[in-house]
C-alpha cells in the first residue's frame, strides 16, 4: 500500500501552473492608458508564449494563458521593435512612422511559439505621429 501511495504523490506536479492572468492584467493597464507608459511584470514560469491577443505561461506544474483586453498587442520579442520597447524612441530605429506602424502590422500577424521565459515581461505603450502601439515582450 505504501508503495502504491508513494508513486501517486510522486506523479503529482511539483509546483502550481504559472499564473497568466496577473501578466495579462498589467499589460491592459498600459495599454488602455491614454498616455505613453510601462512596466515590468515578473513572471514565474519556464516558458512563455505571445500572441497579439493572449499570452501563454508554462511550467513543469501545467500551464495557464489569458486573453488581453485592449489587444492586439504587438510582440516585441527582438530586432527595432524589442529596441522601442526597451525605451528607445521609434525614431530611432524606424525612418517614419509608416515604418513603425508597418513592423507593428508585422507583429501582428505573429505568434512567439513557446520560448524560454525571462524573469520579467517589459510593457511599454508608445505613440508616434498618431501610430499607437503596445509592445510585450
Amino acid at each position: 500500500m505504501s508503495v502504491a501511495a508513494f508513486g501517486t504523490v510522486a506523479a503529482l506536479p511539483s509546483e502550481a501552473p504559472p499564473a497568466a492572468a496577473p501578466v495579462a492584467d498589467a499589460v491592459d493597464r498600459v495599454a488602455a492608458s491614454p498616455y505613453e507608459a510601462q512596466t515590468t511584470v515578473p513572471i514565474e514560469a519556464t516558458e512563455y508564449k505571445l500572441t497579439p491577443g493572449q499570452i501563454g505561461l508554462r511550467n513543469d506544474g501545467g500551464r495557464s494563458r489569458a486573453t488581453f483586453a485592449y489587444g492586439p498587442i504587438a510582440p516585441a520579442i527582438d530586432g527595432s521593435l524589442r529596441v522601442v520597447l526597451e525605451g528607445r524612441p521609434p525614431a530611432s530605429q524606424f525612418a517614419s512612422p509608416a515604418a513603425f506602424e508597418r513592423a507593428i502590422q508585422r507583429a501582428h500577424q505573429e505568434s512567439t511559439g513557446w520560448r524560454p521565459a525571462p524573469d520579467a515581461i517589459r510593457v511599454r505603450r508608445v505613440s508616434w505621429e498618431g501610430v499607437d502601439a503596445t509592445l510585450v515582450g
